[in-house]
């Protein structure tokens, strides 16, 4: 029994099914209605481009209760994975880092692998992973129906006697397997499914003399559904495809030993634990997320963030899974499990937002529930009423009928919403921007407002040391530095690991200290070479000259922390120091700007400090807030009606990430950047921001170019239906054509690059 993540026992327990097969709005709803007849089960979410279903249950509720109203509808059944108490975050990444699809391996209804279906041909997933598309069930199926039709076309000529029972048989190849999942459907709560729809339409068009026209019919619907498949295949694969970015196997070093001598063996990356040691040789891949403990070299990060140009790590830095080793030998500490890892992590994120349906989809959910019926009744009234109430001809408007029928079910119209918000979140995950569901999507491209944070997310977050200066012709900058990284030795605080790294840059000797004491706030004192030195506040270091403090002075207006050194109780020399912008901090701005959107800076440092550092980047700031200060404004900014995007670090933000329309949470695939917010900038780049709202509003307008092609076509067909100039052929293809159709057009945001 799942438990949740404080130990209590939860009253429901989620349970995720991988599911082959689903690959349209229709196939969703039929598994979602017959899930939700089950007694004991409490919600469902299905996932189309992920291949997912999950149920929210009873404990009580045994997996066979809820494997067999789906593998009854003819889907193939993976086992399932708990995901713990219904609200609590999964326990495992299995599902979107470990099972690499692999319940998905046949690719079809026939006989996938733990299905526990009887016999159904419904195998949409052909070639979900890797299986050729021609060599599933469905695909076999499609071939025969068409080489059937063949026949009847070469029987009908060769033998025109014939040609009465050649087409009506050559129909049933592909009606039979349709019209039994059609009954399966109904019996699970969907009378108005797709394949309910065709059977009624074939065996009426035979009735009535039209056996040609109804095995074609047949035919086509069996090639588009079949293209269906496909299209959500790609869709689907493109994020699993992650997945296949980590190495199987990893070196690992055995007994600890050092570099240079040490023993390794090759062992899979599933098997390796926090703590453990590995060696990442130039040009592999790196196994796991970790801490580099020896070795430098340039890693492409571009498979994990999207980052083009290779970054340069060293001793103490963080490393990704699945990124590249370019020139250099690593020993790299794991930090976490194959589960855990970022790419893990994302996939696993990814998969549950596409279960989460936006606003527009939810939407787009409850019209379909009358679209379908309204169509039925309108295909009833066209047979009937003309005959009736005209006296025309029941052969010529029972076929107008038919036709009619198949263009009512909705399945252009259900895919085209979460078919375009799939591929935007998979793009977006393999560019390293993170987006919580469709809601946040949607939410995105309606911002008008950013609020940005200052420490590390406009700021690097890491003091450095910008001026060094000597007060007297007897001391080099240099000397200062080292006098003062002297003191500072050994300190874990962020002023004193700048002074120590701008020494190490500048391979400025550090001489030894002793006697080094702290100063209540006041700074850190010691003795160098024999001689009392000092590093404290302006403030506390005793009267400076008139030159020494206006220096200091510029450099305090210029936003910059000072520290004077003195020996022997004398000021010899000052070094600022200040959080430096981002890099691309003034670009990222700048393109939030260019599609019209205005930033500010919301902070808790000091207002010369934040002055400075907007006035840098042309945007306004509110200073010395507290948490509840950047809530409040956040609010007040909404209430005037803007809609607000809330950038920060996900911890002291949380107040008015909470309260933004979205929040943004900036890092490089931590537990904070992935967990806390509405969406992540994993690789922390101001410019993502930008990137995000592109990314949004293109994939809105996908939705908007799905829904119009999905209805469009249905109602073009449907007028030229009853005027007579289309009939029974051309309306299957207003249904399957169009759902490939929108399927196709949401696939062109699977490549589109969202860059500020």
């Amino acid at each position: 029994m799942a438990a949740t993540d404080t130990g209590v026992e939860s009253p429901h327990t989620r349970t995720r099914y991988r599911v082959t097969g689903m690959d349209c709005g229709s196939c969703a709803a039929k598994v979602e209605t017959a899930l939700k007849r089950v007694e004991g089960v409490h919600a469902v979410a299905v996932s189309v481009p992920a291949g997912t279903v999950t149920v929210t249950h009873e404990p009580s509720v045994a997996a066979k209760a809820v494997t067999q109203p789906m593998a009854a509808l003819g889907y193939g059944v993976g086992p399932g994975e708990s995901l713990g108490g219904a609200g609590t975050a999964p326990e495992s990444a299995k599902s979107g880092c470990c099972a690499h699809g692999n319940h998905d391996a046949h690719g079809g209804h026939g006989e996938p692998e733990h299905n526990h279906g009887h016999g159904h041909d419904h195998s949409h997933g052909d070639a979900l992973d890797g299986a050729s598309w021609w060599t599933g069930p469905k695909a076999r199926l499609t071939i025969a129906s068409g080489v059937a039709l063949a026949l009847a076309y070469a029987l009908g000529l060769a033998v025109p006697a014939a040609e009465p029972w050649a087409f009506p048989l050559a129909m049933l190849v592909g009606l039979v397997p349709t019209a039994r999942r059609a009954f399966a459907a109904a019996r699970s709560g969907t009378p108005f499914s797709i394949e309910t729809l065709m059977t009624i339409a074939a065996i009426g068009a035979v009735v009535i003399g039209a056996a040609e026209e109804a095995a074609m019919v047949v035919f086509l619907f069996l090639v588009g559904e079949l293209l269906e498949g496909l299209a959500a295949g790609r869709a689907r694969a493109n994020i699993r495809g992650l997945t296949k970015l980590v190495p199987d196997t990893a070196l690992l070093e055995r007994g600890g030993q050092e570099a240079g001598g040490q023993a390794t063996e090759t062992v899979p990356a599933t098997s390796l634990t926090v703590g453990s040691v590995i060696l990442v040789r130039p040009g592999d891949r790196v196994a796991a997320d970790g801490v580099i403990l020896s070795g430098s070299s340039a890693l492409d990060e571009a498979p994990v963030t999207g980052e083009s140009v290779p970054k340069r790590k060293s001793e103490g830095d963080s490393v990704f899974a699945g990124t590249i080793n370019a020139d250099g030998a690593l020993r790299v500490r794991v930090a976490s499990a194959a589960r855990d890892n970022t790419i893990a992590r994302v996939v696993r994120l990814v998969e549950e937002a596409q279960e989460s349906k936006a606003p527009t989809e939810r939407f787009i959910d409850r019209f379909s529930r009358y679209y379908t019926p309204g169509v039925v009744a309108l295909a009833t009234l066209v047979a009937v009423l003309p005959p009736l109430m005209a006296g025309a001809s029941w052969d010529a408007w029972i076929y107008k009928g038919l036709a009619i029928l198949l263009i009512g079910c909705p399945c252009a119209l259900v895919i085209s919403t979460p078919a375009a918000i799939a591929a935007g979140l998979s793009n977006g995950a393999r560019q390293g921007l993170l987006l919580k569901g469709g809601a946040a999507l949607e939410v995105l491209a309606r911002i008008t407002t950013v609020a940005f944070d200052k420490t590390g997310t406009l700021t690097e977050g890491k003091p450095k040391v910008t001026d060094v200066v000597a007060f007297d012709a007897s001391r080099t900058e240099a000397d200062i530095l080292g006098l003062a990284a002297a003191l500072e030795s050994g300190s874990s605080h962020p002023l004193a690991k700048a002074i120590l790294a701008a020494a190490s840059e500048r391979a400025v000797p550090v001489p030894a200290a002793t006697g080094m004491t702290a100063l209540a706030g006041k700074g850190v004192g010691g003795t160098v070479d024999g001689r009392a030195v000092t590093l404290t506040s302006p403030q506390t270091a005793g009267p400076l000259d008139a030159a020494q403090a206006e220096r200091v002075a510029a450099l305090n207006g210029a936003g910059k922390t000072v520290s004077v050194l003195l020996v022997d109780g004398r000021p010899a020399g000052l070094l600022a120091m200040r959080d430096e912008l981002r890099a691309d901090a003034a670009s990222g701005v700048a393109a939030l700007q260019a599609i019209g959107i205005r930033s500010f800076m919301l902070t808790g440092d000091n207002a010369r400090t934040a002055q400075a550092a907007a006035g840098a980047l042309g945007i306004p700031a509110h200073a010395e807030l507290l948490p509840e200060d950047k809530q409040r404004i956040v609010r007040d900014l909404q209430a005037r009606g803007e809609r607000v995007a809330k950038v920060g670090d996900g911890i002291n933000d949380a107040p008015a990430l909470a309260a933004a329309d979205i929040g943004i949470a900036m890092g490089g695939g931590t537990d904070v950047a992935l967990e806390t917010a509405d969406a992540a900038a994993l690789h922390g780049r101001v410019g993502d921001v930008a990137a995000m709202v592109a990314l949004s509003r293109r994939t809105m307008a996908n939705i908007r170019q799905n829904i119009a092609v999905a209805l469009g076509l249905k109602a073009v067909f449907l007028v030229t239906t009853i005027l007579g100039v289309t009939g029974l052929w051309p309306a299957i293809l207003a249904d399957t054509g169009a759902t490939v159709l929108v399927t196709a057009n949401a696939l062109r945001l699977l490549s589109a690059r969202h860059r500020a």
